[in-house]
């Protein structure tokens, strides 16, 4: 069997640069990369996403009907949510209109965003990042698994996490807590905590910030 592609923690790291974050659809595109890095959920999930469902005390994010109509809790990153703040006092504002009030991100004339833009845009970041690997969303996905794994992180967690039914193919697994979920995301993400110093010097810089 062929492995599959993965990206490393520096590949990430340079296709999150890739946003010009002096822009509104800059700063945007950032916050859904790093939610989408961060939580490791489908490209449906994430564009399904409604602003209510981003838990900034507990630090999570409820993922409605997801793979099987199944709903859950997923750990999100201090990194993730600087942005997401970013995106949602300086950005949303601008583009959220009356037809849709409550998806958390939009295009720039109000709409949800679409499954295939999405893959375009996470294809188009791979390729200015300079990274000849094939994929968009679901190698980001799968990268997610693997770092994790890779930090240390309980395969079972790993796949409440992502939403998978099984392991492997027939091996159930347990459920396990979102504290517990939590706090495994956070010793084990590479993107789950936060660079203040980093954070003080974007807020300059970013629109609005």
């Amino acid at each position: 069997m062929v492995a599959r592609m993965k990206l490393s923690a520096g590949e990430m790291s340079k296709i999150l640069a890739v946003p010009n974050v002096a822009t509104p659809l800059g700063l945007r595109d950032r916050a859904i990369l790093e939610v989408f890095y961060s939580c490791g959920m489908r490209r449906n999930e994430l564009i399904s996403l409604w602003v209510k469902d981003v838990d900034f005390d507990r630090g999570t994010v409820f993922i409605r009907c997801g793979k099987g109509s199944k709903d859950r809790y997923v750990p999100i990153g201090e990194r993730a949510l600087f942005w997401l703040r970013l995106y949602l006092g300086t950005v949303r504002p601008r583009f959220v209109g009356e037809k849709y009030p409550h998806h958390l991100f939009l295009s720039s004339v109000g709409t949800p965003i679409c499954p295939d833009w999405l893959c375009r845009k996470v294809r188009a970041c791979l390729i200015r990042a300079g990274i000849n690997k094939k994929g968009s969303c679901h190698l980001l996905r799968h990268s997610v698994a693997t770092l994790m794994l890779e930090g240390g992180a309980d395969i079972r967690y790993v796949a409440e996490m992502l939403g998978h039914a099984r392991l492997e193919t027939t091996q159930r697994y347990t459920r396990v807590s979102i504290d517990r979920l939590r706090a495994v995301h956070a010793v084990s993400h590479p993107a789950a905590g936060l660079d203040v110093a980093m954070a003080a010097e974007l807020c300059a810089l970013v629109p609005g910030g």
